[in-house]
């Protein structure tokens, strides 16, 4: 047999050797380990799947300003309840002069962590003001050490009507303590909202995270101001 047939006769087998390490390379970039963001459960819009660390509490205020002068904020206290697999919060939204429509929340870590390339936390909560139930299933994907992926679908549903909503977001690390973001969400319209977050880390374990972001209404192309800081520490 002369070597070129023999070349011939071989390429085969070599294309189907090189095939056949796709699966076990895509598994082990699956299995790998990803290095976690020094800052990542600070999304504005997307909800992420990561629940409070154990004896670390998160307290959250952000502010909205629409063109016509408008404007809504809230604040959030997340608190671990026995351990990372649970999580308390609650929020208190604030329109014009007036508090309403106070949210109870409860997240289950089901899968993963903060430290997992994938996790997934629903949540159920309760909103006071409309007497209404939401659900949302926050899933969380670290595509690698420096681009990681949120996505939602949620429900709510008061007084006999339901009300859906989805989206997802991309954080991408420029530094490990500068993420852009892009997040977009659909309700009873569509945003995208492009934005930056930063982290101050402090003594005794406070890390403080700004962040702005300009929602945009795709519809009426209609842009607003999105001001975002957290404050988290041991306790």
């Amino acid at each position: 047999m002369t070597p070129e047939r023999h070349g011939r006769q071989c390429e085969p087998h070599r294309t189907m050797l090189r095939l056949s390490l796709i699966p076990l390379l895509l598994l082990a970039t699956a299995a790998a380990a990803v290095e976690p963001l020094p800052i990542q459960d600070n999304s504005f819009l997307i909800e992420e799947a990561y629940n409070q660390e154990n004896r670390v509490v998160q307290h959250i205020f952000t502010w909205q300003r629409e063109r016509d002068g408008s404007f809504a904020s809230s604040f959030t206290q997340e608190w671990p309840a026995l351990g990372l697999r649970h999580q308390l919060s609650y929020t208190v939204p604030y329109t014009g002069r007036r508090v309403n429509d106070l949210a109870v929340n409860y997240r289950y870590q089901l899968i993963g962590d903060g430290n997992a390339r994938l996790a997934i936390s629903p949540r159920v909560s309760y909103l006071a003001g409309d007497r209404a139930v939401q659900l949302n299933l926050p899933v969380s994907f670290a595509v690698s050490s420096r681009v990681v992926t949120h996505w939602n679908a949620g429900t709510t549903v008061s007084r006999g009507r339901t009300e859906w909503s989805g989206g997802g977001s991309v954080i991408i690390a420029a530094l490990p303590k500068v993420h852009l973001m892009v997040e977009a969400l659909r309700q009873r319209n569509t945003l995208v909202s492009p934005g930056i977050r930063w982290a101050h880390d402090l003594p005794h374990g406070l890390q403080i995270v700004p962040g702005i972001a300009i929602p945009i209404d795709t519809k009426t192309h209609q842009r607003s101001t999105y001001l975002y800081v957290s404050f988290e520490h041991p306790y």
